[in-house]
């Protein structure tokens, strides 16, 4: 088979695959979300990635013991109804998975919001991770959200996220949740959602739906391998990843755009503008965690890059980690089971743990 047949094959098992991914991230279980309409795949491996500039972020090769579950009791609420948007005229229910340890007193609040290229958001994904942080003495909330399948767009998306924070501040003392202590979590495109939350605190204008006497803002934000601008979220790859990512009328376009779409998200527009992070940043903004594989396929490692260094710009604290080697998260999906592996170590979610005692515990 010539390189090319390959490369065609290669894009082939991908764009299925990719209807498949639910979150890039560890043990995800159950079914959920919508495929675009038109079977339009989000996603698309890079053959090659461009190192980026890692000055002002810290480098780390992540190869000890994995985590370790059952160090704390750990109480689960499921299926828990927290918003009910009308979608394409009628309510739709988006629901969450709450992990309450079980230990006393309230406790700080992680909102982990999943992947999946904006076309699937399982709650049940990310088990290992989502229970070793509850375990860590943090309730840990996993929400779904509206997908493109379901018209969303970079609107409705921290909209919903917003609301899942709204609802628990409201239902804080029913599952012993400090209600001071907020911070959001998220994956590739949850992670792009978990920073347009962050950046985006005191803006109302994603301040829809119920429990409005509640307030949507957070006091951190972990972003794993997560979209900024994305007119360059493609800028590290190879020349195919790029076409398929500034492909018109695609998922992402799609995310910007709306349904039917003929745009590209490589043109500047205003709309372009209004999806980015990193145009919302302001002194109400969260302080940031970020965290990127060097040999990332999916999202270019100079995403967080861009929104780290816009955030220290601005006087924003923010760190970043680059794990060497590492690529999207978990793609046991293609079946490669050892691409998971860094971002289940000790030492990374330690990281992410430690940023979280500091700025909701400290």
């Amino acid at each position: 088979m010539t390189l090319g047949r390959r490369r065609t094959a290669f894009v082939a098992m991908v764009v299925v695959a990719g209807l498949m991914l639910a979150a890039c991230s560890s043990e995800e279980t159950g079914a959920g979300g919508a495929a675009p309409a038109g079977g339009a795949a989000a996603l698309i491996f890079a053959t090659t990635v461009k190192a980026s500039d890692t000055s002002t972020s810290t480098v780390i090769a992540p190869t000890g013991a994995q985590i370790v579950r059952g160090k704390t009791n750990v109480t689960a609420h499921n299926d828990i109804v927290y918003s009910a948007p009308t979608v394409n005229g009628q309510q739709t229910e988006l629901k969450l998975d709450l992990q309450v340890p079980e230990t006393a007193g309230q406790k700080p609040l992680v909102i982990y919001i999943p992947g999946g290229g904006f076309v699937l958001s399982q709650k049940t994904a990310n088990l290992d991770q989502r229970t070793y942080v509850a375990e860590q003495g943090y309730v840990v909330a996993s929400i779904e959200y509206r997908t493109i399948g379901q018209g969303a767009t970079y609107k409705t998306g921290p909209a919903d996220v917003k609301s899942a924070v709204r609802y628990l501040r409201a239902h804080a003392d029913e599952y012993g949740i400090d209600a001071g202590e907020v911070a959001v979590w998220g994956q590739s495109a949850g992670g792009y959602l978990a920073a347009m939350t962050g950046t985006t605190n005191g803006d109302k204008q994603f301040d829809v739906g119920d429990n409005l006497d509640q307030s949507s803002d957070v006091q951190g934000v972990v972003d794993e391998f997560g979209a900024s601008d994305l007119s360059k979220i493609a800028a590290d790859f190879d020349q195919a990843a790029q076409d398929a990512n500034y492909a018109p009328g695609n998922s992402l376009a799609t995310w910007v755009y709306g349904a039917g779409t003929k745009e590209s998200v490589k043109n500047p527009s205003a709309a372009i503008t209004a999806s980015d992070p990193i145009g919302y940043i302001s002194s109400r903004t969260a302080p940031f965690l970020s965290l990127h594989g060097s040999a990332d396929r999916l999202i270019s490692p100079s995403q967080t890059l861009l929104l780290h260094n816009a955030l220290r710009s601005k006087g924003i604290e923010s760190s970043r980690y680059v794990l060497t080697g590492a690529d999207h998260g978990d793609l046991s999906f293609t079946g490669d089971t050892a691409a998971g592996k860094p971002w289940g170590t000790q030492e990374t979610m330690n990281h992410i743990v430690d940023f979280l005692d500091k700025q909701l515990a400290g």
